[in-house]
């Protein structure tokens, strides 16, 4: 009889529901039970998942190094797909394998490269694979000299955090003054170029930004499969035009991700984004971790989680080769189950087995049948206090 697989995701993003739906409806009819841990007591990667536990705050990545050991032996986890403090567990893959649990992720060093974007970009360009000009900025008249540059040539300027995840502090430069006109309607990336001066010379430390143009769509998201074995096994894209969504498998897309996956040993699921500057498809951002919107290639015919876990467990899933490129879709939001308040004091859960559900639209997702009432369960430990809202991945 072939045993269940245990797979542990950490505080991880909401729309990883979508990956934990697809590893439990795997083409192998495989058991899976899912371990899922988080800061935020209403996310619904909890709620979700078959056990759950509440995050300690505060821990040191040292520290939460020991905290996940400790997560792998009391769950008996098979495999871990870990988001937050990544590069210090990548370290202790050994001590993990030693335990008996997979790490799903890349290499310590490759996770590392990719934190700091300008030693990505720089470490990038040996490859031969293109990035946009940037500029590195800490001061106002860094700022200035790196806009300057940019207009001259035609581009309008944006900045990022030089480390960071998603799109979080990406904002727009304008010349345009302040105005009515920036305070009607929804929040606006652009920002008035004289406001940001302002701010960075008030500031009490210097910022750490990465400057660039602002490229132009579509944005193409390859989602790449790699093995330990530094073979590609996978390299779908996603295509973002406005609403409209897609997929791709272009040759100017997918072969700089799978020079970049090699290259750098990006093991198991990462997702390696392109923009385009004038006619030029360039680099603008590779993420060590499965993509929010993997699920999406169910679109397709693909099951890349399932595949991915089979790597990390040493079975060959083969070559994922999309038979289909689904249609052009459009995300559209959808509910997802939380846990019941009376769960919010417990810290560590035997939860009931989450309600199948089923696509409504690709995003959201509607339930099979009535739920199921949630079934009696102890706590092994004291619950630890909720997340802030406005702390990272609690999304």
């Amino acid at each position: 009889m072939v045993s269940r697989v245990r797979v542990w995701l950490n505080r991880t993003y909401a729309e990883n529901v979508f990956f934990m739906d697809q590893l439990r409806r795997n083409p192998c009819g495989r058991a899976v039970e899912i371990h899922a841990t988080h800061g935020d007591p209403d996310s619904p990667i909890l709620a979700a998942a078959d056990t759950a536990a509440m995050e300690p705050e505060g821990l040191s990545p040292a520290a939460y190094v020991e905290y996940a050991l400790d997560q792998c032996a009391r769950h008996a986890i098979d495999v871990f797909v870990p988001v937050l403090h990544q590069t210090a567990l990548a370290e202790h893959r050994e001590e993990f394998a030693s335990a008996g649990t997979a790490l799903l992720a890349p290499p310590a060093e490759a996770v590392h490269t990719f934190q700091d974007k300008v030693v990505a970009y720089e470490a990038v360009e040996k490859l031969g694979v293109p990035v946009p000009p940037w500029w590195r900025v800490r001061t106002a008249d860094e700022l200035i000299a790196a806009v300057d540059e940019l207009e001259a040539a035609g581009h309008k300027a944006c900045f990022k955090p030089a480390s960071g995840a998603g799109g979080v502090g990406f904002r727009i430069i304008t010349r345009t003054p302040f105005s009515l006109m920036h305070l009607s309607g929804f929040p606006s990336p652009y920002m008035p170029l004289d406001l940001v001066l302002q701010a960075l010379r008030g500031a009490d430390e210097p910022v750490d930004w990465l400057v660039m143009p602002l490229l132009g769509e579509p944005e193409v998201s390859v989602d790449c499969l790699t093995g330990p074995d530094g073979r590609v096994r996978m390299a779908v894209g996603r295509t973002k035009n406005g609403r409209r969504r897609g997929f791709t498998l272009d040759p100017s897309w997918i072969e700089p991700a799978r020079v970049l996956a090699e290259g750098f040993g990006l093991h198991y699921l990462t997702n390696i984004q392109f923009r385009m500057l004038g006619d030029e498809p360039v680099l603008m951002d590779v993420n060590t971790r499965p993509a929010g919107g993997l699920h999406q290639l169910s679109q397709c015919g693909i099951n890349a989680p399932w595949a991915a876990v089979r790597l990390a467990l040493g079975e060959e899933p083969g070559d994922l080769v999309p038979p289909f490129l689904g249609q052009d879709y459009a995300v559209v939001s959808g509910p997802r189950a939380v846990r019941p308040h009376s769960a919010l004091q417990r810290a560590d859960l035997e939860l009931p087995t989450p309600v199948p559900a089923v696509p409504d639209t690709v995003g959201g997702t509607q339930p099979t049948h009535e739920p199921q009432a949630p079934q009696p369960s102890q706590a092994t430990h004291s619950a630890q206090p909720a997340q802030p809202a406005d702390r990272p991945l609690t999304v």
